[in-house]
């Protein structure tokens, strides 16, 4: 199936989870998550979902790391636009940064401190659907194909999904990023 029609398959189904499974599929997932064969990393890239389309909400996830790891800090991607090419970069945040909508419809911070994509360890990527073989499908703008080429060849890409993977994604291009591991509420698939 090809990357336009996952969209909005995908999207219909998160739509018609009820907040009662939501809540029982994130902790599902926070489950899963803790059985990951990984060191927890420093620098954490995560993402504001976009609550109105039912997307993952990784603070759980975040939270857990920073018990593991005091160490930790987060980062979120704040979205430029410059002459018309959009460009993501990772900027640290703490409890005082403000966030505001992006026109892609999610939080991004208005400040804090931007840092090479190269600096991040772990980045927890949104997805709609993913597929046997590590590839996703996002909301269909590059932006993070476009950032994880930037980063270094050992970043941790981790998605989470809550529906078990498609078979093939049939509109594969070179742009696109496979991820590392993909964490569904019955099993963490590994790439």
């Amino acid at each position: 199936m090809i990357k336009s029609n996952l969209r909005h398959i995908y999207k219909e189904r998160r739509q018609q989870l009820t907040n009662s499974q939501l809540t029982i599929l994130d902790d599902l997932l926070l489950i899963q998550f803790q059985k990951l064969p990984i060191d927890i990393p420093a620098l954490i890239m995560t993402y504001a979902p976009i609550t109105k389309w039912n997307e993952f909400d990784p603070l759980e996830i975040t939270d857990y790391c920073y018990f593991k790891n005091p160490e930790q800090q987060l980062f979120y991607p704040l979205i430029t636009d410059v002459e018309a090419v959009s460009t993501m970069v990772p900027v640290l945040v703490n409890d005082a940064t403000a966030f505001e909508l992006s026109a892609f419809g999610f939080s991004q911070p208005i400040d804090g401190i931007e840092v090479s994509p190269e600096d991040i360890d772990l980045v927890i990527v949104p997805l709609l659907a993913f597929d046997t073989k590590g590839f996703r499908v996002g909301y269909g703008k590059g932006h993070y194909d476009k950032f994880l080429k930037k980063c270094r060849n050992d970043v941790l890409k981790i998605g989470f999904s809550y529906f078990e993977p498609v078979d093939a994604i049939d509109d594969i291009n070179i742009y696109d990023v496979p991820l590392d591991y993909c964490i569904t509420h019955e099993k963490i698939y590994i790439f």
